[in-house]
């Protein structure tokens, strides 16, 4: 399905939404690859793929807030130890919920990043 909008055609492709959202997952391969791909991803296709700009905001939201816990909980692990539990805490959710949000938006359905902080809206 193409709509025309602005003199741009828009396409639906949700094997690039798949992708942008699994493409988080190279924090764990290069450590920081999981912020900078989707926001290329991103950028240069908001224009150009239905819901791409929804899901990008949503992507980069998530992993601005996945930093923020990280750092937060760094301080914390003088405090009998709970950073540590935090830490671990960050690493599953930053592991669960691109895979969780790459199975919606196969699906056709809006992302959920529940712990995100709106920073782009």
């Amino acid at each position: 399905m193409e709509l025309v909008h602005h003199e741009t055609v828009l396409r639906e492709d949700r094997q690039l939404l798949v992708l942008t959202h699994l493409s988080q997952l190279l924090d764990y391969v290069t450590g920081f690859g999981g912020f900078i791909v989707p926001l290329v991803l991103w950028l240069v296709n908001k224009d150009r793929v239905i819901a791409m700009d929804e899901h990008g905001k949503s992507i980069i939201n998530f992993q601005i807030s996945i930093f923020i816990y990280a750092i937060l909980c760094i301080p914390a692990i003088f405090l009998f130890g709970l950073g540590v539990l935090g830490l671990i805490a960050v690493a599953i959710l930053a592991l669960v919920l691109p895979i969780i949000n790459a199975v919606k938006a196969n699906n056709g359905e809006k992302p959920n990043y529940y712990i995100s902080i709106p920073f782009f809206s």
